[in-house]
């Protein structure tokens, strides 16, 4: 990263107070931050760092005003945080897609297409068939399998695993070791008590705009698709079965478990550690708090669950309250009985 700070002002839309042709080489926290540096201030208990910090550049709000001579140029713009967060999003960016060309030995299959600016890094794997778009990011040691489709500017990072015919959007980021299209969990009892494997012929479909996090696991459909909509973020270690659906821009922390065939609605928000049952219908807007237990279908959009098995947050945290106070209510009760018996 290098630009300067009038070119950091106009991608931001902000004014400049100060020298704007100082040249910005990284981003720091006001405290910490050296010449050639850019930082922000947001919350004005930092505020003290602003006079004495080192850093080249500051973006603060428009309606900050200083108390002291201050020897950073300042940035003002709306809202400095969000302004800072989009220049990390940049500056991410050219980190991430700064990679380009193809290492050795790495291996693409038969009739498979990478678009322009393409990265493959070493002892990656490509299989037959596959279309991947321009700007594609495969990292070392990733694996696509045969007649898989990537949308243009998105990222496989170390180690991820794409199976045969998954559906990979635009501008999504699949981070290390996470595993797309295994075999979902299907078996038949049988009468002798032993179990046989139900083959699982669907794949995933994962929408543009989706990020899926570390060692997460995102089974493939028995018949269809698994699919992951647009917009949607999941955390590491979650485990999504054959053949559910994750709604829109739906957040999911780490640790939850969706069980096969349960659709959850868009805008969702669920915690971590949050057990979901098979077959079930959560309404847009659904919120669910950690270690929560979900076994029973949600209708009503915007609805908030906790406790396991989870219902209404409200008479949770009031039965919450209630058992908090067992023993001292246990206590009024067995000197009630007492007072009964006299």
């Amino acid at each position: 990263m290098e630009f300067t700070v009038k070119q950091i002002a106009t991608l931001l839309g902000g004014e400049v107070a100060g020298n704007e042709s100082l040249t910005i080489t990284g981003l720091a926290k006001i405290e910490e931050g050296q010449p050639g540096d850019i930082s922000f201030l947001s919350n004005l208990k930092y505020e003290p760092h602003l006079y004495t910090t080192q850093a080249s550049a500051v973006i603060v709000d428009r309606s900050f005003e200083p108390k002291k001579p201050v020897a950073s140029a300042l940035i003002f713009v709306e809202n400095s945080y969000s302004a800072f967060t989009r220049l990390l999003e940049e500056y991410h960016k050219q980190l991430i897609f700064a990679r380009v060309g193809i290492e050795q030995p790495s291996y693409i299959g038969d009739g498979s297409q990478m678009g322009e600016q393409g990265y493959r890094g070493a002892f990656s794997y490509v299989g037959r068939n596959c279309q991947i778009g321009s700007n594609v990011k495969i990292y070392p040691q990733a694996y696509v399998g045969n007649n898989v489709r990537i949308g243009d500017n998105t990222i496989i990072h170390p180690g991820v695993r794409i199976l045969d015919n998954c559906v990979i959007g635009r501008n999504c980021v699949i981070h290390p070791n996470a595993v797309i299209g295994s075999e979902g969990f299907g078996f038949a009892p049988q009468p002798d008590g032993t179990y046989k494997t139900i083959p699982q012929l669907g794949n995933v479909i994962l929408e543009d705009n989706v990020n899926v996090g570390s060692n997460t696991t995102i089974d493939c459909a028995t018949m269809g698709s698994t699919i992951i909509r647009q917009g949607a973020k999941l955390d590491n270690l979650i485990q999504i079965a054959h053949n559910v659906e994750i709604g829109k821009n739906t957040v999911i922390a780490a640790q939850t478990g969706v069980s096969g065939s349960t659709k959850i609605g868009d805008n969702c928000v669920i915690a971590g550690q949050v057990g979901f049952a098979g077959h079930l219908t959560i309404a847009n807007g659904t919120k669910v708090g950690a270690q929560s237990g979900v076994g029973k279908s949600v209708e009503e959009e915007g609805t908030s669950l906790n406790s396991s098995p989870a219902f209404g947050l409200k008479e949770s945290m009031r039965s919450l309250a209630v058992f908090r106070r067992l023993p001292d209510l246990e206590q009024r009760v067995f000197k009630l009985e007492k007072k009964n018996e006299k």
